[in-house]
């Protein structure tokens, strides 16, 4: 079965395939994952005010264009203290899209005067995976699932870590990974920032992971 991701990070491919083969075992081998980055299909204006309707709206026009059921996700960081912001404009809160040195710079600045305790948030993914009409057969329905994927923690007062993108730096997960903590001279013990963490050790605890990991059943339902 052709699933295609409506992505044009191919990284975020290995992810998925990877959560695939350990849910699905041998049967992942039957599911081939195609971006549409790798399709040269255009990106849809993400016009939704929800991380589960921008999701959907990428799922859907994605299978609408090529016939097969398609996975598509959108994700962003929720700061409790902020009302739930930047949320969906994560990947733009300073202006430019991904400019991930500003966002972090303002965010930092806007919660300067809160303190460490009440700096609590979270990264939320809303992963959808849609099935177009007439996949499963002549007269079959379309289909929609959609299933959430939290990682909460606090937003500390400075970056460090060199890996992950984005909030990583400045975000330290309530998950962390077993007998590994920060290297930071001035941090050294306390807990990670995700970007302290290995792909390997994030991607256990990853509200990605989790979301994508979620959907594991209604793509094995289509195998069958």
């Amino acid at each position: 079965m052709k699933l295609i991701v409506a992505t044009h990070n191919e990284g975020k491919l290995v992810e998925i395939r990877r959560i695939l083969e350990e849910d699905l075992g041998e049967d992942a081998a039957k599911v081939e994952l195609v971006s549409a980055g790798s399709l040269k299909l255009p990106d849809p204006v993400e016009t939704g005010t929800t991380f589960q309707e921008n999701a959907l709206l990428k799922a859907r026009d994605v299978a609408a264009r090529t016939g097969c059921p398609a996975i598509a996700d959108d994700s962003g960081l929720i700061v409790d203290v902020m009302g739930n912001a930047p949320g969906i404009l994560s990947a733009r809160w300073a202006g430019a899209h991904g400019h991930d040195l500003a966002n972090n710079a303002l965010l930092l600045a806007q919660i300067e005067d809160i303190p460490d305790s009440k700096r609590t948030g979270k990264f939320r993914c809303v992963a959808a995976l849609v099935v177009p009409a007439g996949f499963l057969g002549e007269g079959s329905p379309a289909s929609e699932t959609v299933e959430i994927g939290d990682m909460p923690g606090v937003v500390i007062r400075k970056a460090r870590g060199e890996h992950g993108f984005g909030y990583d730096p400045i975000f330290v997960p309530d998950e962390q990974p077993e007998g590994h903590t920060s290297d930071d001279p001035d941090h050294f013990g306390e807990p990670l920032t995700s970007a302290e963490m290995t792909p390997k050790e994030k991607n256990a605890i990853s509200h990605r992971g989790k979301a994508i990991k979620a959907l594991v059943p209604a793509i094995e339902a289509l195998l069958k």
